[in-house]
């Protein structure tokens, strides 16, 4: 069966203030969200293989957790012994927080990735904690993998305080990171944080595109999603890879796609996560770029429903009359 694998951090969140509760509230989030809604939007026939380093002190209930989500692989889950991460969530509002992260599992190298990769068709990385891996690791992975490869670059925009406060930040040598990719996702924040100082964003991505990066999507909270694609754009991501032999140049276009309706009030923690794992699914399960991208608006809207990623996957498919249980 073909397989997608999924590269980045399980985490153990511990959260403030959300839904406008005091109480703190403790459970496993990170890559859970994305894992969960990856599972739901994967076409049938697809298999999901976990890309995780997990730290020994919560390797335990870590592998637990996610034998909970059916048709996950184990091939790719490495304990190793530095703490896992653990991360402390203060929401200011449902779409702003501030976050501090403890503990740090190591980055993958590509000698480590290598073997991994090789048992997957497709990957989608997601920055979890921004440390995944290095530039020099994303660049060997474009060279070393021959499938499609979707990248959430979110905490790559967050830079680190003495005390583990996240900070936004400028991506450093934004262009390369983003020549590693035939997809990326960032939220409006980060979307103007890319290449602040070259000018507008939606001329910087446009001007990104070409042979090696296909799509950038800018996720919107309660507004939706937006994306930028060159004019020749394939939604089949087994084409992003394709090299024509003649390139013929053309304008990028973009576009907004809106969420129905006016979204609830509810816990915005993974969100993001939930919408790339949803569209990455979909585009593989043969959707066109708008029609994945209102299925992943859909998912993202109902995580809101939802606390926390244990049984996320659960909600999703039951809430979904098109999508069934796979064991």
């Amino acid at each position: 069966m073909p397989t997608l694998g999924v590269i980045g951090t399980l985490v153990w969140d511990r959260i403030h203030q959300r839904d406008g509760h005091g109480q703190p509230v403790e459970e496993w989030g990170g890559i859970a969200y994305a894992l969960a809604a990856v599972r739901a939007a994967a076409p049938a026939g697809w298999d999901v293989l976990p890309i995780i380093k997990v730290g020994r002190d919560l390797s335990e209930p870590a592998f637990h957790f996610l034998r909970e989500i059916p048709g996950l692989g184990d091939a790719g889950l490495v304990v190793v012994p530095e703490p896992n991460n653990r991360v402390e969530l203060r929401y200011l509002s449902r779409e702003r927080r501030t976050e501090r992260l403890s503990g740090g599992v190591p980055a993958w190298t590509w000698p480590e990735l290598a073997p991994i990769a090789s048992l997957c068709d497709a990957l989608y990385v997601n920055f979890i904690s921004g440390f995944e891996m290095e530039l020099e690791g994303a660049w060997a992975l474009r060279q070393g993998f021959d499938g499609p490869i979707y990248a959430d670059l979110h905490s790559l925009f967050l830079g680190m305080s003495g005390q583990g406060d996240r900070v936004p930040r400028t991506l450093e040598g934004w262009a390369d990171w983003l020549r590693c990719f035939d997809a990326v996702q960032v939220n409006e924040d980060e979307f103007e944080l890319l290449g602040r100082h070259a000018g507008d964003p939606w001329r910087v991505a446009a001007q990104a595109l070409g042979p090696d990066l296909k799509l950038i999507a800018v996720t919107m909270g309660s507004r939706g999603a937006a994306y930028v694609v060159g004019h020749d754009f394939h939604p089949d991501p087994a084409r992003w890879r394709d090299r024509p032999a003649v390139t013929l140049a053309g304008p990028a276009r973009s576009r907004r796609v809106p969420v129905d309706g006016s979204p609830p009030p509810g816990d915005p923690t993974g969100c993001g996560d939930v919408w790339g794992g949803t569209l990455m699914g979909r585009l593989l399960a043969g959707d066109a770029l708008e029609t994945a991208m209102g299925a992943a608006n859909v998912m993202a809207v109902r995580n809101l429903d939802h606390r926390g990623a244990r049984g996320l996957y659960h909600h999703l498919i039951g809430r979904l009359s098109t999508v069934k249980e796979r064991v």
